[in-house]
């Protein structure tokens, strides 16, 4: 399961509100690359596919992929707004190393990444 904090949720329905996309849900999902070896990714979806997990966090409907669920699980996502600007942000247990730039991660059972360029 994934955890979408409230800040989070009434950022996301502020977003998709503002698109007319309400009835959409969250995509939430972890692809190959970045300097740690993993990069989470989100996009809207107008619902679920074939083996995908759904939750309701908070009014938001969020569909995971069966490839993603397991570097997933336990995962929060919260919405941090700062003087430098705001943003998504997911604290994952699975993730024993991250990336200083926050969006590439691995497991214990990942694979190695690039050289980060910062």
């Amino acid at each position: 399961m994934i955890n979408l904090s409230p800040t989070a949720a009434s950022k996301l329905q502020d977003i998709m509100a503002e698109k007319g996309i309400q009835n959409h849900a969250l995509r939430v999902f972890v692809s190959g690359g970045g300097c740690s070896g993993l990069s989470y990714g989100m996009t809207f979806s107008e619902g679920p596919e074939i083996g995908d997990q759904e939750f309701d966090m908070n009014g938001v409907k969020v569909v995971v992929d069966p490839g993603s669920i397991m570097y997933l699980d336990g995962a929060e996502i919260d919405y941090i707004d700062s003087l430098m600007g705001g943003g998504f942000r997911i604290e994952n247990p699975n993730a024993v190393q991250s990336c200083a730039c926050g969006s590439s991660f691995r497991t214990s059972a990942g694979e190695q990444g690039t050289p980060c360029s910062n």
